[in-house]
């Protein structure tokens, strides 16, 4: 008779669940408990009455943030610095793995990818600073404009460069720090296959284009999942720094107009309503790839 195995008993695995208790409870406390407060979305807080005696207003803040012009426009901006993350962020990372791959000597390879992975532990505040010095009115880039051309430009507070400086900022520091799944990917590429096509008379480029690209597929497919699903947030920081009254028209994304309006003006009510939509359509966005991932026949993440 086959032997019926039965569970293991708690005792057994306490060492394993010991292991996963810090992270539970830090979802459980900073993820899951903080959700009660959504309800203030639903009502006009006020903090000397409380969470739950403050007054009911239904549907309201949500109408009042449909129809305000200020919902198009952080829409707009913040989808489309989105979109050029998607676009081009996302790509990059995937061409520099290839290329961080394609490295034969090992110290070189090393130390290149120690290179590029650096920028990605420098803060915020660091990065803005470098851009100044690099895009500011008296920076290194307008100095070499007024010495060449007799004029400078205004790349700081100018609508047109708000949103290419921002992509670029965003590859500097974590295109390289991006490369790291898509390189532990690469290294489950049986290495015959190479040898295989090898044999065949196949060079670089057609190795990268029939097996190295399909054998990282469905990892492409899991990131641009989850970059879908955050396509709704902004780095708040990033574009908190590269923000000014003279760029506003297109830098003003959700997570900003959320710092402005709960804290600043603690309209929290009016703050938690602006998060909450971004969360639901952050939900949908990832729900409708992942269907259509599965449609087109790969995993999808659940």
């Amino acid at each position: 008779m086959q032997r019926i195995l039965r569970p293991k008993r708690f005792n057994q695995l306490w060492p394993f669940y010991l292991l996963a208790a810090p992270g539970i409870l830090y979802f459980v406390i900073f993820h899951y408990i903080p959700m009660s407060g959504l309800m203030l979305a639903f009502k006009e807080y006020s903090p000397f009455k409380g969470l739950i005696n403050s007054s009911w207003v239904g549907l309201d803040n949500f109408r009042q943030f449909f129809g305000t012009s200020d919902f198009y426009i952080l829409l707009k901006n913040t989808l489309l610095i989105s979109l050029l993350n998607l676009v081009i962020y996302f790509p990059f990372t995937i061409i520099l793995s290839l290329l961080l791959n394609e490295l034969r000597l090992k110290v070189f390879k090393r130390v290149s990818q120690t290179i590029v992975y650096l920028p990605h532990f420098l803060s915020w505040v660091v990065i803005y600073g470098i851009t100044i010095s690099f895009f500011g009115p008296s920076g290194v880039i307008n100095h070499y404009f007024t010495e060449w051309f007799g004029g400078s430009a205004n790349f700081l507070v100018s609508n047109e460069w708000f949103r290419p400086l921002v992509i670029f900022q965003s590859i500097w520091k974590d295109a390289g720090w991006g490369t790291i799944i898509f390189l532990a990917a690469l290294a489950g590429i049986n290495p015959e296959q190479y040898e295989a096509a090898k044999v065949d008379g196949a060079n670089r480029f057609q190795n990268i284009w029939h097996i190295t690209l399909p054998g990282i597929k469905s990892t492409i497919v899991i990131l641009l999942l989850l970059r879908l699903g955050s396509s709704m947030d902004s780095n708040f920081m990033q574009i908190f720094l590269m923000t000014n009254s003279l760029n506003l028209d297109v830098s003003n994304v959700f997570d900003l107009f959320v710092y402005h309006i709960g804290l600043e003006q603690f309209n929290y009510s009016f703050a938690i309503t602006v998060g909450m939509f971004k969360s639901v359509a952050s939900l949908i966005l990832v729900l409708g790839a992942n269907y259509a991932a599965k449609l087109l026949g790969e995993e999808g993440i659940f």
